[in-house]
């Protein structure tokens, strides 16, 4: 059996600057990690088979999951065929890249069990068909998104605080999101410059989600979770991408923990992420 985690990300501000003619956006965003993760096994089968802890996650041909070993063994062929138990934890529709997340790990785990050698520059290629920001997941650093979001430069912007993460329970669409934003190709306040040059205590005055005024609109629970993790003492909050989930980012460890523990008793689903947070990408042998 081979192990695997595959991580969520969290975007630091998300601006939309042009949608394409082919009806995606052009984009910046900031992408970074939070220790919120889905647990793959991963064994050699007679068939393909796909299985999760959640028994009402589809587990046909739409899934992410399916896709990428699909498109791998169209690619880059298999030698042998594999069963995916996956142990789910990262909310879906929530904005936290949970599916495309899935994908890469999906895409890596087949690279390293049939020894292709593909680069990671050659998997972020088969990833880009995927979706938007499975690419992303490929290298597993942080770095700033641009493009469609593909287009990844690598820098370390994960925050050096406290991250606490909610998800409402419920989905938020990214298809509605990007039809209710107008894009704005000249923003007034550079990402890159604030992410790099400024504390997360400034980042409330130039830090924006261009997609989270329209999504709000149409959920006003968002609106106000993140009025409740400035109000428990974030330094900064928003939604990440299309939500629907927010976080918070607190400098103390012991007003986050009251954050987190305070969401916790209410029942919602959520995350503390430890500050420089580095993911584990490692693909490890377990015996049986």
């Amino acid at each position: 059996m081979w192990i695997a985690d595959a991580f969520a990300k969290i975007n630091l501000g998300l601006h939309v600057l042009e949608r394409l003619p082919n009806g995606y956006h052009r984009i910046e965003t900031g992408f970074c990690f939070i220790e919120w993760s889905d647990r793959f096994e991963v064994l050699p089968s007679s068939q393909y088979r796909l299985e999760f802890s959640d028994s009402a996650i589809p587990v046909d041909e739409s899934n992410l999951i399916t896709k990428a070993y699909r498109l791998f063994e169209t690619e880059a062929g298999l030698k042998s065929q594999y069963r995916f138990s996956v142990q789910k934890k990262i909310p879906a529709g929530a904005g936290l890249g949970g599916g495309s997340s899935n994908a890469a790990l999906t895409l890596r785990i087949l690279n390293k069990l049939e020894k292709t050698g593909l680069s990671n520059r050659e998997l972020e290629e088969m990833a880009a068909t995927l979706g938007a920001d499975v690419p992303f997941f490929i290298e597993g650093v942080t770095g700033i998104g641009t493009g469609t979001g593909q287009q990844i430069e690598p820098v370390d912007i994960q925050p050096d605080g406290w991250i606490v993460t909610v998800w409402p329970g419920f989905e938020s669409s990214t298809p509605v999101a990007y039809q209710q934003c107008t894009p704005n190709p000249d923003p007034e306040f550079s990402l890159r410059e604030t992410l790099l040059g400024e504390e997360p205590a400034q980042w409330p005055v130039f830090l924006e989600n261009d997609l989270e005024g329209p999504v709000i609109r149409i959920h006003e629970m968002i609106g106000y979770m993140k009025d409740q993790l400035y109000d428990f003492g974030a330094l900064y909050a928003a939604m990440s991408g299309s939500g629907s989930t927010v976080f918070g980012i607190f400098e103390q460890d012991f007003v986050a923990i009251n954050a987190y523990e305070s969401f916790h008793r209410l029942g919602y689903a959520v995350n503390l992420t430890r500050p420089g947070f580095k993911p584990d990408y490692g693909i490890y042998f377990k015996e049986n």
